[in-house]
């Protein structure tokens, strides 16, 4: 009993220090009313596991009761062997050979039945009752561990318990903090912009204002220089006798060069004129449309070049049927040129000066190899998607995705021509060999023809179904070539608008197509990585290949024509041998590669989406 009360106070105690154990150091703030809430449920859970062991204590000491009483009934009822008795006492004291005397002449009177087991009589109580003490001690000792294990258990979630309370509570009373001084500086910023509304207001009304005045003004400069010009006309008619007849102005396709300034009233009435004469200054891809029209041109377009009869006579011809040198293109060096990604890349067609335009809305020209930016092109609001120069090398052509074509003067060093008519974004641009024609390709399924000189939109080259992603003229002729995400390559003849034949083949959108140098060879690509040649004279595919399955993005041939670049989004540059069929992979940086280009005949260029161009060189 005294064991019982023992572990009775050793639980007890283990309870008492587990309630007092619960100390809280940390100062919060006051956040709401309900900030106790956690608290109160873990006291519910520690009072309850106490009480659970109170109980199990209290059972224990009745049954240990119960199991005195009964044992003292059956003191009196139970007969002990007393062979049993003397053999276990005699074990216990390691008398191992009286015991085995014991047990001979114990077993050897009872057969020959000298000795009865009534002869032996009863074993003492006190045995008895010692026996079941110790029983019920040892049954007390294993419980006492059982419910240390049980309070150290209790303990361990308590604290546990706590530090997840404590946790939850900072976290909470920061959120809340959080919240509201958010909620101070959203007011403090509301009151903030609210101030500024009157000032906009006064702003705007003023800026209306002026803008009235100065149209009035314009209006009435415009007025009296049509009075004076009218007045010098009449004065100069009746002093020459005639009249002198003032030339009218021609209005096409939407279109800008920077003269000068422009006033509001100059350029309304531009629009106005714009709006007038659309029907008769807008390019059309109808033939009857333009026979009509051909009789109203305006003066000042150009005539497209008759394609000369057989194979064109190039001027460099020598060199663009050289025999392809032995070798392998290896990474020379690489060109930090844009900060995003390069889209376009473009060679001088006289000088060691490279052209590229990126997704940071810049085209950029830079010296070959040693990479010096020597001239930088800003203007259009979108990424640039094609550059060219024009065969002169005076001027260049940028397209871009804010649906506008723009001409630059490398000598002016600015933008003097813009050229809009295109609904969406303009895919690619191309100068032809003549100078006076520019090709852009677009995503609103349509291609167009500008003349630089009348400054105008000859042809719109309709018949894609989808995007138009890519633009070529086939040199020193009136052949276009366009490439579309509807699976389809066309020629057109730009003299009259009109498509002379369709290459079919491929099965996914195509990214690019390019000529030969001799002309006689097309090359194309498409967003599954296939590669296919077609014969230009026969209008057949001569050979596929798929460099799959990521996406082609461009192709280009060297001079001689022997050689095909891939510019794959797998990160590399493959090159096609087409003299053994033999296709190399060019690893460099590890990004997507937009477009290639061939520089002479030991250099290629590639550049990605790092902003970097890669320079590979032939190895002898």
């Amino acid at each position: 009993m005294a064991e019982e009360e023992t572990a009775a106070a050793a639980v007890s105690g283990a309870a008492f220090s587990l309630q007092n154990d619960c100390k809280d150091d940390y100062q919060y703030e006051e956040v709401s009313t309900d900030d106790d809430f956690s608290l109160q449920e873990d006291d519910d859970d520690l009072s309850k596991v106490l009480q659970s062991i109170q109980e199990q204590t209290e059972d224990a000491q009745i049954s240990a009761s119960q199991s005195v009483l009964t044992s003292g009934k059956s003191v009196s009822e139970i007969r002990e062997a007393m062979d049993d008795f003397f053999c276990n006492f005699l074990d216990r004291l390691g008398m191992s050979r009286t015991l085995d005397c014991f047990q001979t002449e114990w077993y050897e009177l009872i057969e020959r039945g000298v000795l009865t087991v009534d002869d032996a009589g009863l074993v003492p109580d006190v045995y008895t009752r010692n026996q079941q003490l110790e029983t019920e001690n040892l049954s007390l000792k294993k419980d006492l561990e059982n419910y240390k294990c049980s309070v150290d258990k209790t303990e361990q979630a308590l604290l546990k318990m706590q530090k997840e309370r404590d946790f939850h509570r900072m976290h909470h009373k920061r959120v809340v903090q959080e919240k509201n001084r958010l909620i101070c500086d959203m007011k403090r910023l509301k009151a903030h912009y609210a101030s500024y509304e009157p000032v906009l207001k006064e702003l705007s009304e003023k800026y209306q204002n002026t803008l009235t005045q100065k149209m009035l003004t314009s209006l009435e400069r415009d007025k009296a220089m049509g009075q004076v010009t009218g007045l010098q006309a009449a004065l100069e008619s009746l002093e020459f006798g005639y009249t002198k007849q003032i030339p009218e102005t021609k209005v096409g396709h939407d279109c800008t060069r920077k003269k000068g300034f422009e006033g509001p009233t100059q350029k309304a009435l531009r629009e106005a004129r714009q709006q007038k004469f659309l029907v008769v200054a807008s390019s059309s891809c109808d033939p009857a449309e333009d026979a009509e029209k051909k009789g109203k041109r305006d003066l000042k377009d150009s005539e497209f070049p008759v394609d000369p009869e057989g194979t064109p006579d190039f001027e460099h011809a020598k060199e663009h049927t050289q025999p392809l040198k032995s070798g392998q293109y290896q990474l020379s060096s690489i060109v930090k040129v844009h900060d995003f990604a390069v889209s376009c890349l473009a060679l001088h067609p006289r000088k060691s000066i490279v052209l590229t335009g990126g997704d940071d809305r810049l085209w950029k020209t830079w010296g070959f190899p040693d990479g010096n930016i020597l001239m930088t092109g800003e203007g259009h609001t979108d990424w640039l998607s094609g550059c060219c120069f024009r065969p002169s090398g005076t001027q260049l052509v940028t397209s871009s995705g804010d649906t506008t074509v723009r001409i630059w003067d490398l000598s002016r060093r600015g933008c003097i021509l813009t050229l809009r008519g295109h609904s969406r974004a303009v895919q690619a641009c191309f100068w032809h060999s003549c100078g006076d024609f520019v090709a852009s390709a677009s995503m609103d399924g349509t291609s167009k023809i500008w003349d630089v000189n009348s400054e105008r939109c000859r042809y719109t080259l309709r018949g894609h179904k989808e995007s138009v992603n890519s633009i070529e003229f086939l040199p020193f002729s009136s052949t276009a070539l366009t490439s579309s995400a509807d699976k389809t390559l066309s020629l057109w003849d730009v003299r009259m608008g009109l498509r002379v034949y369709t290459f079919q083949g491929h099965v996914h959108s195509c990214n690019h197509a390019t000529f030969n140098k001799k002309g006689d060879t097309i090359a194309s690509c498409d967003s599954s990585g296939v590669m296919k040649l077609w014969d230009m004279r026969k209008l057949v595919p001569i050979l596929s290949i798929d460099a799959g399955p990521h996406p082609a993005n461009q192709v280009a041939f060297d001079r001689s024509g022997g050689l095909v670049a891939l510019a794959s989004s797998e990160a590399s540059v493959k090159v096609l041998c087409l003299a053994v069929g033999q296709l190399s992979v060019l690893q460099g940086p590890r990004v997507e590669v937009r477009c290639v280009r061939f520089h002479g005949q030991d250099h290629l260029l590639s550049a990605g989406t790092d902003g970097r161009v890669c320079l590979w060189t032939r190895a002898q």
